[in-house]
């Protein structure tokens, strides 16, 4: 049959990117030693030489599905994108992987064991000849109490649910085996006013709201704390941090946000 992708195209220009995107796929991920099953929303490109007229892209599925038995770590992410370069005759790949990622979360007085879900992406950025850059991406929430409320409030203060989206680009790929989501969803949501918890009953809900209270932090306050704990974090190349407060006496939110190079 004639592979019309590989037909000569005359008009000169390489593309960036090209590939597959909104796939979704049952994934094994593991973090840590620990493993979870997710779907995950896949998006995955390769460049296209200027002289070609397509890629293949039923390869990507293939490439993709050949590895839904095989747990997923940032470590195998370079490897599906080396698959990549090879099976698509390509100098450039990139892929990325979005999932909910589920974190045990034991209630502050009762114990209780719930599971909180935090979105989470894995971003990889291949180069023939070169080594993976490699991005985890987080949402995570969390509480925070307004100062300014409490300060002028004869009763009271106003507390909100909050996010913090990051964005962690790695400075090693031979380290990668390091990186664990839960830690870093750890390390953030203590920067919040208090965490929060899936599954309270009547006395963790007293404790966590007068954790909040003791703990007040206007959105700056989190975002420095974040970025200052960040700093702190071996192997980080750069990193993007932006809070948001679901403002719970506005119809409007607050927000604050920073980009590192280290």
């Amino acid at each position: 049959m004639t592979d019309v992708q590989n037909q000569t195209d005359k008009r000169g220009i390489k593309i960036q990117r090209t590939g597959i995107t909104k796939l979704h796929l049952p994934l094994i991920i593991s973090d840590g030693g620990k493993s979870q099953q997710v779907t995950a929303q896949i998006q995955f490109a390769v460049s296209l030489a200027a002289n070609l007229r397509g890629t293949h892209m039923s390869r990507f599925a293939e490439i993709l599905t050949a590895r839904m038995t095989q747990p997923i770590t940032p470590i195998e992410v370079e490897k599906i994108l080396s698959t990549a370069l090879k099976r698509l005759s390509t100098d450039f790949a990139e892929i990325s992987l979005a999932f909910k990622f589920f974190v045990k979360k034991i209630s502050p007085v009762s114990s209780k064991t719930s599971l909180s879900a935090v979105d989470c992406e894995f971003i990889g950025e291949l180069s023939r000849g070169s080594r993976m850059k490699f991005t985890l991406g987080l949402i995570v929430p969390f509480t925070s109490l307004c100062p300014c409320s409490k300060e002028i409030s004869e009763y009271g203060a106003h507390n909100q649910r909050s996010e913090c989206r990051v964005k962690l680009t790695f400075a090693d790929a031979d380290k990668l085996g390091a990186v664990s989501i839960e830690k870093f969803v750890r390390l953030i949501e203590q920067q919040g006013s208090s965490e929060i918890y899936p599954l309270l009953k009547r006395a963790d809900e007293k404790y966590v709201t007068e954790a909040a209270y003791q703990n007040l932090k206007f959105v700056e306050d989190i975002l420095r704390d974040v970025v200052t704990e960040l700093r702190h974090v071996d192997n980080l190349a750069a990193f993007e941090v932006e809070c948001e407060n679901f403002e719970s006496i506005h119809n409007h939110n607050a927000f604050a946000g920073h980009r590192e190079i280290l």
